[in-house]
């Protein structure tokens, strides 16, 4: 996909996710050294990321998801869900390319299995680490697309975590 084809897919002004890094607004295209670049503004750090634009989609770089998909993954979060493995290098490693994938669903499965795994055993760093990720992105793609407050989602999915 050339460039051409990828800034009519995304364009200035469109609200964004970016996987490892959460919800972000395209504040403009840049041009750096013959090369066009997304500046895109992440909501929750409120820093600015350069993306370029020809390898943004390859990059993970997706539009906000539905309302529907929203929906489905907070519903996702009340289901009991297998660990795959009692090592946590393992568990470390999936989560790590679920969070890679990027999609709402990835992030909410991230976010049940590792709560389910704190409620039984404190989670190495690394784990606690990714699992804060993994809630914050869905906390901000969650409330942006719901339209409701970061502090309301969250209660939102700590009640479906505890069902």
């Amino acid at each position: 996909m050339d460039s051409t084809e990828l800034s009519i897919k995304f364009n200035v002004g469109d609200i964004v996710v970016y996987p490892t890094q959460g919800v972000g607004v395209i504040q403009c295209l840049e041009i750096r050294k013959d090369r066009e670049y997304f500046r895109i503004r992440l909501t929750e750090s409120d820093m600015d990321v350069l993306l370029p634009s020809d390898n943004a989609s390859n990059l993970g770089l997706r539009h906000l998801a539905s309302k529907d998909e929203v929906n489905k993954a907070l519903q996702s979060l009340s289901k009991e869900i297998k660990v795959s493995s009692t090592d946590w290098k393992t568990r470390l490693l999936e989560n790590q390319q679920l969070l890679k994938e990027g999609t709402l669903e990835s992030i909410a499965q991230i976010v049940n299995s590792l709560y389910r795994r704190s409620k039984v055993k404190q989670l190495p760093a690394l784990e606690r680490k990714l699992y804060d990720s993994a809630l914050s992105m869905l906390v901000d793609e969650s409330s942006s697309v719901l339209g409701i407050g970061r502090e309301d989602t969250r209660k939102e999915i700590f009640l479906k975590l505890e069902y």
